[in-house]
C-alpha cells in the first residue's frame, strides 16, 4: 500500500536562468500578483469602472504587501533587528555579521494585512473615489488566490513547516532544508499546504459568492467574509505548526500567530454584520454587458 510515510521534499531553491537563479517563491509571487491583476481587471469591467486604475492599485499592493509584511514580522518576531542589524528590516540583504544579499525573507501576513488594508482605504478615498469597503471587496478575492501561491513558495523552501507527524500519517513528510533549529530531520505536517490549499478553497467560493449573488452590492460583506475565514484557518493551522521565531506574544496554549489572529476574526464578523446597513443604491448597481 503506498503512503506518504518517510517521503521527502528536497527540491533545488530555484530554475537557474544563466548566471542568476529564479527562486520559486519569487515565482510564486509573480503568478499570485499576476494572476491578482487579470482578476481585478475582470471585475473592474464587471463593475464599469475604469480600468485604468487597476494598475496603480497593484503598484500600492505590491509595495504596500511586501513593507508591510517584512515590517510585521520584525516587529511580531525579531524586534532586536531594528538595532543589530537596521537596514536588513527595509531592505533584501544581511549586513550582520557580514554583507550579504538575502532577498526579502521573514514575511508576516499580519503585517501584510495591517497595512495592505491601510493603503487600499486611502487609494479607494483618494484616487477611486470609491467606498473603501468596495475595494476591500474586490481586493480580498485575489489576496486570498495569492495566499495559496504564496504558502506554496513557502513549501518549495520548506519553511513555516509543521510539527513532527505520527509515523503512521499520509501527511508525513520529511524536510531536509528545515532550520536545523527544529533539531532532527523528522517527517512533518506540510502545513503551508494545509494553508495554501484552504486559501484556494476560500478564493473560489468568495469568486462564486462575487458572480452569482448579489454580496457585492453589500459592500463590506466580502471583506469581513474573507477576514472572518482565512484567520480562522490562519488560527487552526497554527496549532500544527512549529514557531517561527521568538514568541513574543502568547495568551496560554496560544501562539503568536494566533493571538493576533483573533481581533481579526472578530473585526471580519463585524464588518459582515455593519455591511447590512452599506449596500450600493439601486440606481448604481450594473450587471455586466
Amino acid at each position: 500500500m503506498f503512503t506518504f510515510l518517510y517521503s521527502t521534499w528536497d527540491p533545488s531553491t530555484g530554475i537557474p536562468l544563466g548566471p542568476i537563479t529564479l527562486h520559486y517563491y519569487s515565482l510564486m509571487f509573480i503568478i499570485a500578483f499576476g494572476l491578482g491583476y487579470v482578476l481585478m481587471t475582470k471585475m473592474f469591467k464587471i463593475d464599469h469602472v475604469d480600468v485604468k486604475f487597476v494598475e496603480p492599485l497593484f503598484t500600492w499592493t505590491l509595495i504596500g504587501t511586501i513593507f508591510g509584511a517584512r515590517i510585521g514580522h520584525v516587529a511580531f518576531y525579531e524586534p532586536e533587528l531594528f538595532k543589530t542589524d537596521f537596514w536588513s528590516v527595509f531592505l533584501p540583504i544581511r549586513t550582520n555579521p557580514t554583507f550579504e544579499f538575502t532577498g526579502f525573507s521573514g514575511l508576516a501576513s499580519h503585517g501584510a494585512a495591517i497595512v495592505l488594508v491601510t493603503s487600499t482605504i486611502i487609494f479607494a478615498i483618494k484616487v477611486v473615489k470609491k467606498n473603501p469597503f468596495w475595494m476591500l471587496d474586490r481586493v480580498a478575492i485575489t489576496v486570498a488566490l495569492a495566499g495559496f501561491f504564496i504558502r506554496f513558495g513557502n513549501f518549495f523552501n520548506s519553511e513555516i513547516i509543521g510539527k513532527p507527524a505520527p509515523e503512521n500519517s499520509i501527511f508525513a513528510i520529511k524536510f531536509p532544508q528545515q532550520s536545523l533549529s527544529y533539531g532532527e530531520i523528522v517527517p512533518r505536517y506540510p502545513t503551508q499546504l494545509f494553508e495554501g490549499f484552504s486559501y484556494l478553497a476560500l478564493f473560489f467560493i468568495m469568486w462564486m459568492i462575487y458572480l452569482k449573488t448579489n454580496k457585492k452590492y453589500q459592500q463590506g460583506w466580502l471583506f469581513g467574509f474573507f477576514f472572518a475565514v482565512l484567520w480562522s484557518i490562519r488560527f487552526l493551522v497554527e496549532f500544527l505548526k512549529e514557531p517561527q521565531g521568538v514568541e513574543k506574544i502568547t495568551l496560554g496554549i496560544l501562539n503568536t500567530g494566533q493571538v493576533l489572529s483573533i481581533p481579526l476574526i472578530l473585526a471580519g464578523l463585524v464588518i459582515m454584520w455593519y455591511s447590512k446597513n452599506n449596500v450600493t443604491p439601486e440606481e448604481n448597481k450594473q450587471e455586466p454587458a
